[in-house]
């Protein structure tokens, strides 16, 4: 079997497309796009999101010390691209409509229960979180933040309550590209279960 040998590169994919929300001491809301976010601890439940320092959401969530991850969908793929390419210094990214996407989704703020910084309401989860820690590592800093809060749209859920991941049809990014999660494999556990 031939292998290729390239320089260092972060192919840890694919990863969850997710939106960014912030909003400044005046109130003012913001939205990022970012991939290099992921579980840090399940107790307290923690959470990172890695943000170049240069992003207008950076200084933002660096003051405040709070944001929200909100997860998305491939409904929301055209938006969530859209929120990643445009910048925060220039437009403000909760004031447009449909009409200036095209007919394509918009978004809408969702207050918090904890925090000032608002959720996005079209995304199917949304986790308010606190920052313990910013990690300065290079090209990007990391905020390590505690979930206060996990918010979950009512109709993603199944029969019995549970996160239902098949009807939310969540985004991932993969090197510069975005998909559909797959199809249903497994339950973890499966390989050692007796059948």
């Amino acid at each position: 079997m031939a292998r290729q040998f390239w320089k260092p590169s972060n192919m840890l994919y694919p990863l969850p497309a997710v939106l960014i929300s912030c909003a400044d001491e005046e109130g003012n809301a913001n939205v990022m796009t970012a991939a290099w976010t992921g579980t840090v601890c399940s107790d307290p439940v923690m959470v990172s999101v890695s943000i170049r320092k240069e992003r207008f959401s950076h200084d933002i969530i660096k003051r405040t010390g709070e944001f929200v991850i909100n997860l998305t969908t491939e409904y929301m793929a055209f938006v969530t691209d859209y929120m990643g390419v445009k910048s925060g210094k220039n437009i403000d990214k909760f004031g447009f409509g449909e009409n200036e996407f095209d007919g394509k989704l918009k978004l809408t703020k969702s207050p918090s229960r904890f925090i000032k910084a608002p959720g996005i309401a079209e995304s199917p989860v949304n986790l308010e979180c606190k920052v313990t820690q910013v990690l300065e590592l290079g090209s990007h800093d990391m905020f390590l933040a505690e979930v206060l809060s996990t918010d979950v749209d009512d109709k993603y859920l199944d029969g019995n309550g549970k996160f239902d991941l098949a009807k939310a049809k969540l985004l991932a990014y993969n090197h510069g590209e975005y998909y559909g999660l797959g199809e249903y494999l497994g339950k973890f556990g499966y390989s050692v279960k007796k059948k």
